[in-house]
């Protein structure tokens, strides 16, 4: 059975208003929590409840790669990172056009298909790893048309078809322990979809889109045969108990959905928008400019290019969502380039730089907790439980793939009752 929901989160943050005020000091949470027709809505201010210099932390426990690494441990482009049952790391590179297994300690296995057009042969660009039930890999391959399978020891196994002109892959992800994976899908004009909306849907190891998990707005990126970036986007994280955490990054606002796509949560935090400037704008633009020149785009053409580039009025709330340990809801906020220093500018990279360092940390039932920073020049890619993995940059750029581990405290607040994000 299919199970739909169209997400309306202004309906439900509507009922916020006159809720109860803080647990009390032995809590020091100073948020307000209301229950609305079977919906908790969690309120957070700015501040959290770790002080000021407590907190969660993280510290490195493996690297994979870098300068002057073996040729089975350089990366040109690492696109995103799997783990499977038995804790080998899988990591897809955009670039190379190819997939690589390391064993948990970071010694290479194997790789796993190539760059081509045949089976198991993967197309440079956008390229994703999953690991579905039975530690099927799974690699979207949209330029290929075609979802490429492997068994666990790099078998490879019929591919599925993948229509990007009936449905257009925008984003997959996987719980970390039970291998659910999904895909947000948008249906293409003339395919009987919901104008607006993607479907968020189970990708089952076989390859095919089963179940529909909820149904999204979607977001504004394509926009007239143009881009629109910093747009209003969708953006999602799934639990290991099918629960799905989502909200649309122009309010600082999550949903928690069970496994019927029932909203049974609420998170909020105050947030102040903040408009994109000029130096923004130039900044994104320089990223661009480098991007069309190393793709071999002539100089010539950079104009026509920038003609079909427009931005939001604002930047987004956050860039990403990620479960942790113990249910916990990451979220990372969006780095405005203009921050960054006119040397950092020179070396900014949209998809690396694009969320902020310090990620905000909220417990399994929505009270924020504070931020956890993350190490310069890293970024996440995949957290399973206390392990966090990453890609991390040196000053050359050169691409390395970390892991870290979440060291935590005592400094959490009591837990209630309640149905947590993560469950």
């Amino acid at each position: 059975m299919r199970r739909l929901l169209v997400v309306g989160l202004g309906v439900v943050l509507g009922a916020c208003d006159g809720g109860p005020g803080s647990r009390g000091p032995a809590d020091a949470w100073l948020g307000t929590r209301v229950d609305s027709a079977g919906v908790v809505i969690m309120a957070n201010p700015t501040s959290g409840v770790w002080p000021p210099g407590s907190g969660w932390t993280v510290e490195e426990e493996l690297r994979i790669g870098g300068f002057g690494s073996d040729a089975d441990d350089e990366f040109g482009q690492v696109g995103s990172i799997a783990v499977t049952s038995a804790g080998d790391i899988v990591v897809s590179d955009r670039h190379l056009g190819e997939v690589r297994v390391y064993s948990p300690q970071g010694r290479f296995l194997r790789r796993v298909g190539q760059p081509g057009s045949g089976p198991g042969e993967f197309a440079r660009g956008p390229l994703d790893v999953l690991v579905a039930r039975g530690d099927t890999l799974l690699v979207p391959d949209v330029r290929n048309q075609r979802i490429h399978r492997f068994g666990p020891d790099g078998t490879l196994l019929p591919s599925a078809p993948l229509d990007p002109a009936v449905e257009r892959p925008m984003r997959f992800g996987a719980s970390p322990g039970t291998r659910v994976v999904a895909a947000q899908l948008r249906t293409m004009a003339g395919a009987g979809a919901g104008e607006g909306t993607d479907a968020l849907r189970i990708l089952e190891p076989s390859g095919r889109f089963g179940d529909t998990l909820l149904v999204l707005p979607s977001g504004g990126l394509f926009q007239g045969g143009g881009l629109r970036y910093f747009t209003p986007e969708p953006l999602w994280t799934l639990s290991d108990s099918a629960t799905v955490i989502q909200g649309v990054n122009s309010a600082y606002a999550l949903s928690v959905h069970d496994g019927g796509g029932r909203v049974r949560r609420i998170v909020r935090k105050d947030h102040r928008r903040r408009p994109l400037t000029d130096r923004d704008e130039r900044a994104f633009f320089a990223y661009l400019d480098r991007a069309w020149l190393d793709a071999g785009v002539p100089p010539s053409q950079l104009p026509a290019n920038r003609a079909r580039v427009s931005f939001a009025e604002f930047l987004p709330a956050f860039a990403a969502l990620a479960v942790g340990p113990g249910g916990s809801l990451w979220v990372q906020p969006v780095q405005a380039p203009s921050d960054l220093s006119d040397a950092q500018i020179e070396a900014y990279n949209f998809i690396e730089d694009y969320g902020a360092a310090d990620w905000d940390v909220f417990d399994a039932e929505g009270r924020y907790l504070g931020v956890v920073a993350m190490p310069p020049r890293f970024q996440p890619r995949l957290f399973v439980e206390d392990r966090i993995f990453g890609v991390s940059r040196d000053a050359l750029d050169v691409p390395t793939v970390v892991r870290l581990r979440v060291v935590e405290t005592d400094l959490t607040p009591r837990a209630g009752e309640s149905e947590a994000p993560g469950s």
